[in-house]
C-alpha cells in the first residue's frame, strides 16, 4: 500500500472524528443563567398595557423576548400572548418585528385571515384550543376589531361563541 492510500484510509476518518468532537463541544457550551423570574413576570405583566416599558425591558434584557410566565395550572403567557388577548396591535407588532414567536392567537387578533385559516385547515383541533388565561380564538378575533372581522365571522360559522375555555 502506498503512502497516499494509507493516509486516505487512516487520516481522514481521524480528522472527521476530531471535527465531530469540536462540533459537539461547541454545542455543549454553557448557556447563560436563567432570567430572573421577577423580570420575566414584569415583562409579561407590562405587555398587557405599557409598550414603553416593554421596550425598556427588552432593550435591557433581549433574552426576554420569548420568555413565558407561569400564572399557575399550566397557564403560561408570553408578552406577545398578553398583547394578543388585550388587542394591543402596536405592542404585538413591535414584539413580532423583534423576532417573537407568533402563534395562532395573536395572528387572529392581528387579522391574519389567510394564515389562520391555513393553520386551521391542517390542524382543525386548534379551533377549540385555549390561549393564555383560557381565552379562545373567538376572544382574540373580537379584540382584533375591524382587521379580524372576517375571522370572527368564520369562527361564528363554525359554531364558536365562547370567549373563555376552562384550563383545568
Amino acid at each position: 500500500m502506498d503512502r497516499r492510500k494509507f493516509f486516505t484510509l487512516t487520516a481522514l476518518p481521524v480528522s472527521g472524528l476530531l471535527l465531530s468532537k469540536r462540533l459537539f463541544a461547541q454545542q455543549q457550551r454553557e448557556k447563560p443563567p436563567p432570567i430572573n423570574l421577577e423580570i420575566v413576570r414584569e415583562f409579561v405583566r407590562v405587555a398587557h398595557s405599557d409598550l414603553a416599558r416593554v421596550k425598556e425591558l427588552l432593550t435591557a434584557h433581549p433574552l426576554l423576548l420569548n420568555s413565558a410566565w407561569d400564572w399557575g395550572g399550566g397557564d403560561f403567557e408570553t408578552a406577545l400572548g398578553a398583547a394578543g388577548h388585550m388587542g394591543l396591535k402596536e405592542t404585538a407588532n413591535y414584539l413580532l418585528d423583534n423576532g417573537a414567536r407568533a402563534d395562532i392567537f395573536v395572528l387572529t387578533m392581528l387579522g391574519k385571515t389567510e394564515i389562520v385559516k391555513a393553520i386551521l385547515k391542517d390542524f382543525p383541533a386548534l379551533l377549540n384550543s385555549a390561549g393564555p388565561h383560557g381565552l379562545t380564538l373567538f376572544h382574540h378575533a373580537e379584540k382584533g376589531g375591524k382587521e379580524a372581522e372576517e375571522l370572527l365571522a368564520f369562527f361564528k360559522s363554525k359554531g364558536l361563541t365562547d370567549k373563555f375555555r376552562k384550563l383545568f
